[in-house]
């Protein structure tokens, strides 16, 4: 059974999304992918503020219809998203990342700056911690956060890469050390930078084989000055807040993963049902019932981990106690995206590496940044097996 730990009100939510979806971004899917046209994304994004569903796992900000918003609606409308473009749900889902710290940890005073502008479509966010030398070893960042102590500012040094939202966002999450002299983990903090900030800027913009149309690039801070309220929590807590925010951003992947390969799915079995080979549909060929029933199971799998992920968090269940769920969710439905991408092109054939018969090649380009985004899926693995062994720690 499909949806199995989704109530009817979450169903009929979903049904909603998917109606949205398709007037809103199906209508605009060409200009993304072809042209690489981020006013579409911001259009579209706009939209899915005035219709309330980026509050959704916000429960005290939400005012819908939804008697018990939480993040399984948000996971929903990241699914619904990246089954027909993932570049799309890759830019909200960063910005909903950055909004999740902004919501937890903000000052009164800097909700009302940002946080409702980018809940509501108007303004995007990004998250920077990844650096040439770091990915998920933060330990060894090297941005460096000081304190003025004359006027109270927070000065940022360092240089990010791989940034999500890169130039186009409003206002940016910075991690870095604050306290060189202690463990990274016991010295780290998170700073808030708006967009045209002094010392902020992009110095290139990369070309991804997959996700066209998303913007993501390089990050340069050369002595950014901040005011003290831009400081998320207290000083040296930023490990905590990035721990946080990686199991959110996880479960939201498994949204993502779920969407790419339910799309290749679909594509796959009905070309396996109309196209005829050899006096047969290409359905009744053992080897692809065979594919198609992986693909089945797999996305089952990938759906239930991720669903149960969502609504523990919902139930109040977060840190630790929901690191290796959200890590299953997010290493099973990336994998199966991998999986199930893979596997549409090789039934579609020809079809299926050509740009001209469809969007299968596309899912194909898009799924493979899956199991590396967010943490890769060799993180993940570490993250499970670290608290099914607790009594050992494994060797990265």
């Amino acid at each position: 059974m499909h949806d199995f730990f989704l109530t009817d009100e979450d169903r009929a939510f979903r049904a909603e999304v998917r109606a949205m979806m398709q007037r809103e971004l199906g209508s605009r899917v060409d200009r993304i992918e072809r042209e690489r046209d981020f006013t579409a994304q911001l259009e579209i994004a706009r939209a899915l503020g005035e219709a309330g569903w980026l509050k959704v796992m916000f429960r005290d900000l939400y005012e819908g219809l939804l008697e018990n918003p939480g993040l399984i609606h948000a996971v929903i409308v990241s699914e619904e998203a990246a089954y027909l473009n993932y570049a799309f749900e890759t830019t909200i889902a960063t910005a909903l990342s950055c909004a999740y710290p902004i919501h937890a940890h903000a000052t009164p005073a800097l909700k009302d700056r940002y946080l409702s502008s980018i809940l509501e479509g108007r303004a995007v966010g990004s998250i920077c911690m990844t650096e040439p030398d770091v990915g998920s070893d933060s330990a060894g960042m090297a941005t460096r956060i000081t304190r003025d102590g004359a006027t109270g500012e927070w000065i940022v040094n360092g240089f990010k890469r791989y940034i999500s939202n890169a130039s186009k966002a409003d206002v940016y999450i910075v991690w870095g050390i604050s306290d060189p002299d202690v463990a990274p983990q016991k010295g780290m903090s998170a700073v808030l930078v708006p967009a045209g900030t002094p010392g902020l800027a992009f110095p290139r913009l990369y070309d991804f084989m997959g996700r066209h149309g998303s913007v993501v690039g390089e990050v340069t801070l050369d002595n950014v000055r901040v005011p003290a309220e831009n400081l998320l929590g207290e000083m040296n807590v930023g490990f905590r807040i990035m721990l946080g925010a990686f199991n959110f951003e996880r479960v939201i992947l498994g949204g993502s993963g779920l969407g790419v390969a339910r799309s290749a799915f679909d594509l796959a079995r009905k070309h396996a049902q109309e196209r005829v080979s050899f006096g047969q549909k290409l359905g009744q060929k053992q080897l692809i019932w065979d594919m198609i029933a992986e693909m089945s199971w797999r996305i089952d799998a990938a759906e239930l981990l991720t669903h149960r992920a969502a609504k523990m968090y919902d139930a109040g269940i977060g840190g630790k106690e929901l690191m290796r769920e959200a890590s299953q969710a997010k290493l099973v439905a990336t994998e199966t995206a991998v999986f199930c991408s893979d596997r549409a092109v090789q039934i579609l054939g020809g079809d299926g590496v050509t740009r001209q018969y469809g969007r299968v090649e596309q899912l194909y380009r898009d799924a493979r940044a899956l199991p590396i985004v967010g943490g890769s899926s060799e993180m993940c693995k570490y993250l499970i097996a670290a608290r099914e062994m607790p009594s050992i720690r494994p060797n990265l």
